[in-house]
């Protein structure tokens, strides 16, 4: 079972404004290709230290004597640290009973090059006592697919571990031939191992805990897979110091980051730490495959891996931010696009990989993820982004290495894009371990009739001739930057033709509004969802149609008060904590608020941005996750989280960045960045932009709410771009 099934729902705790879940993670860590997560009860099915989509790792807890202390706080800081702080209940220790909450444990966990873990212990019961602290851990290396539900009718072996005195390795050989392990080294050593079967282990200290007087204890994980392993030697013998140094490295490389990006400061302090949230989390989501490149990774923990709709889509979200997050993920996903007809991977030539995963079951081709491209519209974003990149960085030289992958992805369009020959885009499963929806809704039961029933294929959906006809003008404007005027005149052309066949098949007169899908007898399906408010920023709408398709999306049956629901409330199948029949998804909202700035509608747009700006405030960090429920919003009560959401979700932890950028009204032509209908959120009343990399250009700017109006001030500008205010 796909853990994104599964109806649980969070508690909100009104008191801390914070959810309580049993199957939310407490802690979120990422580094490179190696990230943790720990639930708040040990033994957590997901929980553990994954690299390559294998989970290497569980730690299952502390014991203190018998008894598992409580856990008191958990923390993440800049995305690779995290502390938990721990106390005791009422335990018997040494003959003599000591009340609870007399000690206290504090966990600091690092992930770098291998996970870091210190314990600190302080006892404040005024007497010393001689306790026994036990640690205990698990290695199954269990493909991720695995871990979220997918049964294997073979794995390969669980070795014997290894054994020494101050370390011991898990050791697993799997189908595809690979030797991965696992090095558990502690400091100092411990009193005694205990391996009661390969994939299980514990470890023990005899500890005399004087008053007051703190008492650590470290170890370190790290992970091999053939021999290789993203880890440095263990140079240092002391892990104690070693933890410090990583700790200062980790702060460095952050603060690295931030000074490569775009400074935002406003006069808001929660706004202010919802953007550093966000910049760190693009960092942390920003991963680099030696040899293959960089690109932005989905989410953690289900999707820490390249997925080209997500990246495209974050990429432009985060061009204010830093235009290079969409610049490399471009070049990463040129790498891989399709080369041949591959229906094990519904792959194609020209398409934009979907997914590409690099653990034991992709390996022994258990599932076409190596790369599958099973997106019927990771193509299409790639083109979106290529051009939305080239405009807000008018770099040509950068473009020039497109100057293929761009040929080869409108030969898609036209060539595989359109299955039945009827001018529109649509979608069907060749792969018998792919995905049978293929638009962002991707879920088996998000593309249903009106009495909830599937489609049959192929399927065309409503928001990708959207996307469709925008990557064919953006192509044919990329065409022509690059001097290819026929093939420019062409992409016109071919969205022209697209815009006319939509007008006519989607187009419902009765219902004055647009179909969600065509199933493959072409009939229309008339279910209200998001989808259609996708359409806005393309262009692909008659003038008249645009207004009164702004305001359905407005309409209580879609909006919830914290955002735009994926379905209507109204539908027979809706459901507000189903994946994708009655959530609410970030990004979709930031998509349908790019359609708001360019219709003109700022009363729209202000309202929708300060209901994920009043949503995220109820989130840890101010971090808006990937989704969350779909429940009618109600006075003092904050939105309702879904349980196994991503978190950080790329394009979800984006939207600050997008949604600012509409609001400010920034873009770029002809190396003329323009300021048009400039709105400060309603939550800030001043904006600071600086070190602004724009058209080949930096520039700072300071936005001023006065009065109805805002002003623009120019602080600093280097470079040759002209600045351009429109009021």
């Amino acid at each position: 079972m796909d853990v994104r099934s599964r109806y649980e729902i969070s508690r909100y705790h009104p008191a801390h404004h914070r959810y309580v879940s049993a199957d939310r993670p407490e802690v979120v860590l990422k580094n490179g290709e190696l990230f943790y997560v720990q639930y708040s009860h040990a033994g957590h099915a997901g929980a553990g230290l994954y690299y390559r989509d294998t989970r290497f790792w569980q730690f299952l807890g502390w014991q203190i004597g018998h008894e598992t202390p409580i856990v008191l706080s958990a923390s993440v800081y800049d995305g690779s640290r995290a502390q938990i702080d721990f106390t005791n209940p009422e335990m018997v220790v040494g003959g003599q009973v000591v009340p609870a909450h007399h000690l206290h444990l504090r966990a600091t966990i690092l992930v770098a090059d291998r996970l870091y873990y210190r314990l600190r212990l302080t006892n404040f019961a005024g007497v010393p006592l001689p306790i026994v602290l036990r640690a205990e851990f698990a290695a199954d290396f269990r493909d991720i697919f695995e871990v979220r539900g997918a049964v294997r009718p073979h794995r390969g072996e669980l070795e014997s571990p290894v054994l020494g005195p101050d370390r011991l390795r898990f050791r697993y050989r799997g189908l595809d031939g690979l030797l991965r392990e696992t090095e558990i080294r502690p400091d100092p050593a411990p009193d005694a191992w205990d391996v009661p079967e390969p994939g299980r282990a514990a470890m023990s200290y005899r500890i005399q805990l004087e008053p007051h007087v703190k008492v650590y204890r470290c170890f370190g994980v790290a992970v091999e897979i053939g021999g290789e392993t993203p880890s440095v030697e263990w140079n240092e013998p002391r892990l104690g110091r070693v933890f410090a140094a990583v700790a200062l490295r980790q702060a460095r490389a952050n603060r690295a980051w931030i000074d490569q990006c775009t400074h935002i400061e406003t006069d808001n302090a929660i706004y202010n730490g919802m953007l550093r949230q966000a910049t760190l989390d693009m960092r942390a989501l920003l991963t680099t495959y030696p040899g293959e490149g960089q690109v932005i990774e989905a989410g953690i923990p289900w999707y820490v891996a390249p997925f080209g709709r997500d990246a495209c889509i974050t990429g432009i979200e985060t061009l204010l931010l830093n235009p290079d997050i969409a610049k490399s993920s471009l070049r990463f996903l040129a790498r891989f696009q399709g080369t041949a007809i591959n229906p094990w991977r519904d792959e194609e030539p020209g398409k934009i990989l979907h997914e590409l995963r690099r653990g034991e079951m992709a390996r022994c081709g258990e599932i076409p993820h190596t790369p599958y491209y099973g997106s019927v519209d990771s193509t299409l974003w790639w083109i979106i982004a290529l051009y939305e990149t080239w405009l807000f960085t008018q770099d040509r030289n950068w473009l020039l290495e497109f100057e293929e992958p761009l040929r080869r992805a409108y030969r898609w369009i036209l060539s595989y894009g359109d299955r039945d020959g009827d001018g529109l885009i649509e979608y069907a499963r060749q792969s018998p371990r792919g995905l049978f929806n293929q638009g962002w809704k991707d879920s088996e039961d998000a593309v249903l009739d009106e009495t909830g029933r599937p489609l049959t294929p192929p399927i065309a959906l409503v928001e990708v001739q959207g996307y469709a006809y925008y990557a064919l003008n953006a192509a044919a404007a990329l065409f022509a930057e690059l001097g290819d005027w026929a093939r420019s005149v062409a992409a016109r052309e071919a969205a022209r033709q697209l815009q006319a066949q939509f007008q006519r098949y989607f187009w419902l007169p009765k219902l004055g509004t647009y179909a969600f899908a065509l199933d493959a007898a072409k009939r229309p399906v008339s279910v209200a969802t998001s989808n259609m408010g996708h359409l806005l920023f393309t262009g692909i709408l008659p003038p008249e149609q645009v207004q009164p398709l702004v305001r359905r999306l407005l309409r209580p049956d879609l909006a919830s008060g914290f955002g735009i629901r994926t379905l209507s409330t109204e539908a027979p199948f809706y459901n507000p904590i189903s994946y994708h029949n009655g959530t609410v998804w970030p990004h979709d909202n930031a998509l349908i608020a790019w359609g708001f700035k360019v219709a003109g509608a700022r009363q729209a747009l202000a309202a929708l941005g300060q209901q994920l700006y009043e949503a995220a405030n109820y989130f840890e960090g101010g971090r808006l996750p990937e989704l969350y429920c779909g429940f009618h919003r109600q006075a003092g009560n904050g939105p309702v989280h879904y349980p196994v959401a991503c978190d950080p979700q790329a394009w979800s932890a984006a939207v600050p960045f997008f949604f600012l950028r509409l609001f400010l009204g920034l873009s770029v032509r002809e190396r003329t960045v323009y300021v048009v209908q400039p709105m400060l959120p309603p939550w800030t009343r001043r904006v600071v932009i600086e070190h602004l990399e724009v058209a080949g250009s930096r520039m700072s700017l300071e936005f001023l709410q006065n009065g109805a109006a805002v002003s623009v001030n120019v602080l600093a500008r280097e470079g040759h771009a002209r600045l351009v205010i429109q009021p």
